[in-house]
């Protein structure tokens, strides 16, 4: 069994891998570094680091990009879900990413229809990072690239096999000869990716980080979940604690939790363990144990908070 200390990640901490997905090459997206901090994420590359490897029945990971790099247009087939640790990031979606978009701040989260191609775009001035959450312990079993996306790749050295994995010319590799080319999604099986219209998008799948640190000021708000200001049932609930819904008696965790401090300074405690955690660090408490936490400081103070459900990782659900 992992140790507490083993399963707390900080931001100055997090490994990089910069080949993780098949535009490490591709002009524009080559500079992008890809996080894996629980789970096995969706990572295409044998050299992502994962830095806790527990099962939880979801994944955390997070994207760095320095300004102007983009993260070329894919789909999911279970959740995720981003919000801004540092920066100023756009979002943009569709076929060709031109059916929709907008900027989202430091602390806002979006929870990403399945089955749509999404971007996404460091706008700001600084190195920025995107924190994820990812149904599903495979996370879905990977990333649906649109076509173009593949052959600029291929047009820069980076293959894609049909396993899954990348294999970079540049190096000398190239498939085995077990496995054959990501064969491009059809104009046909285009047709089933949807252009959702950016008001439906705003208005059903945001939430912004004003407001949660408003609605928390008493109680945790719930952000996604069946009766989330984001309805859905992606295998795990997200709640947003503020300075006025701490959790200052320890509570018994039973499923497993996942802390992420979205401003200010907290006082994480799980079991016998105390720490302080900031924006960009990660906890993960297992079922089981007691865990607390607090502002360990003055200010602007807010935290996601991330459980696991009995629900099943999949599409997105509308309630219907």
């Amino acid at each position: 069994m992992s140790t507490i200390q083993s399963r707390i990640v900080r931001y100055g901490e997090l490994k990089p891998c910069k080949t993780a997905f098949i535009d490490a090459h591709t002009p524009g997206s080559d500079q992008k570094e890809n996080f894996t901090i629980i789970g096995g994420g969706v990572s295409e590359s044998p050299d992502q680091h994962v830095h806790i490897t527990d099962k939880i029945g979801f994944n955390i990971g997070a994207a760095g990009q320095p300004p102007r790099c983009r993260n070329s247009l894919h789909s999911h087939t279970t959740a995720e879900v981003f919000f801004v640790a540092k920066g100023r990031w756009r979002f943009f979606w569709g076929r060709y990413g031109s059916a929709g978009e907008f900027i989202a701040e430091e602390g806002d989260i979006f929870n990403i229809p399945t089955g749509i191609f999404r971007g996404f775009e460091n706008v700001g001035q600084d190195y920025g990072m995107i924190m994820a959450v990812l149904g599903g312990d495979d996370a879905g079993g990977g990333v649906t690239w649109a076509p173009q996306v593949i052959q600029d790749a291929q047009a820069h050295g980076l293959m894609l096999g049909n396993n899954g994995v990348l294999y970079d010319s540049k190096k000398g590799e190239t498939l085995p000869h077990n496995v054959q080319p990501m064969p491009l999604l059809t104009e046909e099986q285009l047709k089933a990716y949807p252009e959702v219209p950016v008001e439906n998008v705003i208005g059903n799948y945001v939430a912004r980080y004003w407001d949660l640190m408003a609605l928390s000021s008493n109680r945790p708000a719930v952000v996604i979940g069946e009766n989330g200001l984001i309805k859905d049932k992606p295998g795990f609930e997200v709640d947003f604690l503020g300075r006025g819904s701490c959790v200052s008696d320890p509570v018994k965790a039973e499923k497993p939790v996942v802390l992420m401090p979205a401003s200010g300074h907290w006082r994480i405690t799980i079991e016998d363990v105390e720490t302080t955690l900031t924006n960009g660090d990660t906890a993960l408490v297992l079922p089981g144990e007691s865990y607390g936490v607090t502002p360990s400081m003055t200010g602007d103070a807010g935290l996601y908070r991330v459980t696991a459900t009995e629900d099943p990782a999949g599409t997105t659900w509308t309630g219907a």
